[in-house]
């Protein structure tokens, strides 16, 4: 498949979902009273979907791959922002394991993409 549009890589799409569990976890009553971990959890999981579509129109591939490591960095961020919201009661278990792993598939979709651009711009060097 092609891509034509940021919302067509995989690693953005994930994001995308990661970004509403995110915000799904947040409304519950407690995490909404903790407004400094709320916000910082949104806001990392919504930067690696912008971030992803930032370096999409980044204009090359280095500068793209540049913004891709920002998105892989933010997916992490939201991981360590759930272990608070574990350790306070603002997740259970169940919620803290899918949203940590749809950060971690994220991730991985995101440095995959990351080793075919760089596969791809050695291969222009040629």
């Amino acid at each position: 498949m092609k891509i034509e549009r940021f919302e067509d890589i995989q690693g953005w799409q994930k994001a995308r979902e990661l970004t509403r569990l995110v915000y799904e976890a947040t409304r519950g009553e407690a995490f909404a009273r903790d407004f400094r971990l709320r916000d910082q959890i949104r806001d990392a999981a919504g930067s690696v979907m912008a971030n992803i579509a930032e370096g999409f129109d980044a204009g090359s591939d280095a500068e793209f791959i540049r913004f891709l490591h920002y998105a892989r960095r933010s997916a992490s961020e939201v991981q360590s922002h759930l272990y608070i919201a574990l350790d306070q009661g603002y997740v259970n278990q169940t919620q803290f394991k899918e949203i940590y792993e749809t950060a971690a598939e994220a991730s991985r979709l995101i440095g995959g993409f990351i080793r075919y651009l760089q596969s791809e711009s050695a291969g222009k060097k040629d």
